[in-house]
């Protein structure tokens, strides 16, 4: 293992990397994410042209916990220019500004969200502190009211509506994609770098959290589409309304009514669900309409 300096952050690779490239366009790093397992090691920076704060993320690199192929990481991170491409701009997710190749890699650079938090931040509070701790993101988000927390949901189901529209399949969303500021209470969706034309097949093993997964994301030959979107949007009700893999009513914040579509959503059978994104979002929207006109 090797100690790198980059910027005035220790960062442990698995090989010597260059990363001259960084300071030609970057300065002042003031946060670093080295503990993901996708291949990707991201900085929070000053660009040095705009002089903003910007988000860098950087493949080609072989950090601690990435075991893959560095090219393998950098052609997903290529591919997932065009993924934005496609569905940017959007209110509620963080755009690419731009992305450039490096001698040995490939960055792409999104503006920083300012005062947010992810809802899993793995590296500061692993479980159980992420459910238990009062400073985790995810704690502190679970204590907001019931309203805030729907409203957070509309924001998720908006884009992953936008996205399914636009022919995709939300592959690896969970609650590592969504950033959240406390001050504002507005919502931003980030890491839609998997997201896959419909209809594809499941990566194996999957790629994402078991607690969002489709059961058809673990069959090798199964097909992925409309409803797999659709268990995802269910997934996220129960993540941030109720118990997770946990679905029991026992465990859920919100009406018996929103439950149902909940879970309907998270069918077992892709064919038990709701047909379309669209009728899961009108059904949902109706619930939520309701409760707040009793409420």
């Amino acid at each position: 293992m090797i100690l790198c300096n980059i910027g005035g952050f220790s960062v442990r690779l698995r090989e010597e990397h260059d990363f001259s490239w960084f300071n030609e366009h970057f300065t002042h790093p003031f946060c670093i994410f080295d503990q993901q397992d996708s291949g990707n090691l991201s900085f929070g920076s000053i660009d040095i042209q705009s002089s903003q704060r910007v988000f860098v993320k950087y493949a080609g690199v072989r950090p601690e916990h990435f075991d893959g192929d560095c090219q393998e990481a950098i052609s997903r991170l290529r591919r997932a220019v065009k993924v934005y491409t496609d569905l940017q701009p959007h209110e509620h997710l963080i755009p690419i500004i731009h992305s450039f190749s490096t001698p040995h890699g490939f960055t792409v650079v999104y503006p920083w969200f300012e005062n947010s938090e992810c809802l899993h931040p793995h590296w500061s509070y692993p479980p159980p502190a992420k459910y238990t701790d009062v400073r985790s993101p995810f704690y502190r988000f679970r204590q907001l009211p019931l309203k805030q927390r729907l409203a957070a949901l509309d924001a998720i189901f908006t884009l992953l509506e936008y996205a399914d529209r636009r022919g995709y399949v939300s592959i690896d969303f969970y609650d590592g994609s969504i950033l959240y500021n406390f001050q504002t209470n507005v919502l931003k969706i980030c890491d839609i770098d998997f997201f896959e034309q419909i209809p594809c097949q499941p990566h194996q093993p999957p790629w994402g959290s078991a607690r969002y997964l489709a059961p058809e994301e673990n069959q090798p030959d199964a097909v992925l589409d409309h409803r797999t979107n659709i268990f995802r949007m269910g997934a996220c009700a129960f993540g941030l309304l109720g118990g997770e893999l946990d679905r029991s009513f026992s465990c859920w914040d919100a009406n018996e009514d929103l439950y149902t579509i909940a879970l309907k959503a998270v069918a077992p059978n892709p064919l038990e669900r709701h047909q379309h994104v669209t009728e899961f979002l009108s059904e949902w929207q109706t619930a939520v309409s309701s409760l707040n006109n009793n409420s």
